[in-house]
C-alpha cells in the first residue's frame, strides 16, 4: 500500500487533505479512485490506513479507517554526518541511508572534500535531498522522515555533537593496526532509546589536523571491518550493523 506524509495542519481527527505533488501523484500517477485506501503517515510518528473520499482538482480528501501500530524507526537514533563527496554520491548516500534507518543527516565540508557550492547551488541541492529523503522513508515504510541539516563545517559540526550520548568517526587508518577501536565493541555498549553521531570523510579521508580536532573533541576513531570502505558504502555498513544488533 502506497504510503505518504502529510503535514500535521492537513489532519483533522478522523479526516486529512493531502495537496501538492502527493495529490497529482495519488490521483494521476497511481490512479486512485475514491474507495482506495493508502497509508498516511503523521509528524509525530504515527500512522494510519486511509480511505479516498474525494479527488479534487489539486487535492485528494481521505478519512481514516484504522490507526497502524507498527514501527519502522531503529531503536537507535544514527545521525550520519557526511563530508561532501563528487558527483551525485551524496543522493545514494540519502536514499539508501533512509531505508536503512538512519534519523538524520549532516552533510559538511572537509578538508578533502573536492566539490565547492555556493549558497544558491547549496539550497537547490537540498531542494533535491529532501525529495529523496521523503521518497526513500515512503518507499521503505518509514514513520518518520529523517531530518535533514544545513551544511556544516567540522568546528560546526562538533558544537553539534555535544547533544548525542556517542560520536565516533569512521578511520582507515584503525583497518590496519592491531589494538583497533571495533565498531561492534562501541554498538554493542549503547542501550535502546540513545544517540549516535556517525561522521563519515570524504574521498581521500579525513586529514591528520581533523583526526586530532575529532579525538580532542570527545569522537571516537572505528574500523568499519578489515577493508577500505569508499565514503558512500560507510554509512551503509554502520546502518546495517546497527540494525542487526538491535533488531534481528
Amino acid at each position: 500500500m502506497q504510503r505518504y506524509f502529510v503535514p500535521a495542519s492537513s489532519w483533522d481527527t478522523d479526516r486529512l487533505c493531502i495537496t501538492g505533488q502527493d495529490a497529482h501523484h495519488i490521483s494521476h500517477v497511481m490512479r486512485c479512485k475514491p474507495g482506495d485506501e493508502v497509508i498516511c503517515s503523521h509528524p509525530d510518528g504515527k500512522a494510519a490506513a486511509c480511505k479516498i473520499t474525494e479527488i479534487k482538482e489539486n487535492e485528494v480528501i481521505l478519512l481514516v479507517m484504522q490507526w497502524l501500530d507498527r514501527d519502522a524507526e531503529l531503536p537507535i537514533a544514527v545521525t550520519i554526518a557526511q563530508g561532501l563527496p563528487k558527483a551525485d554520491k551524496m543522493e545514494l548516500i540519502l536514499q539508501k541511508g533512509t531505508e536503512l534507518g538512519a534519523s538524520a543527516f549532516i552533510p559538511f565540508k572537509a578538508q578533502r572534500s573536492v566539490v565547492k557550492w555556493d549558497d544558491k547551488k547549496m539550497a537547490k541541492k537540498m531542494d533535491r535531498f529532501a525529495k529523496i529523503v521523503k521518497e526513500a522513508s515512503e518507499q521503505s515504510h518509514r514513520n518518520k522522515i529523517p531530518k535533514l541539516h544545513e551544511q556544516m563545517n567540522i568546528n560546526q559540526l562538533i558544537l553539534e555533537s555535544k547533544s548525542y550520548d556517542i560520536c565516533i568517526f569512521a578511520y582507515e587508518e584503525e583497518a590496519k593496526v592491531a589494538n583497533f577501536n571495533s565498531f561492534s565493541t562501541i554498538v554493542k555498549k549503547m542501550n535502546k532509546g540513545q544517540r549516535m553521531l556517525v561522521c563519515i570523510g570524504p574521498e581521500g579521508g579525513f586529514t591528520t589536523e581533523e583526526v586530532q580536532l575529532l579525538k580532542k573533541n570527545g569522537f571516537f576513531p572505528v574500523r568499519l571491518g578489515p577493508r577500505i570502505l569508499r565514503t558512500e558504502t560507510a554509512a551503509m555498513y554502520v546502518l546495517a550493523g546497527i540494525s542487526y544488533q538491535f533488531e534481528e
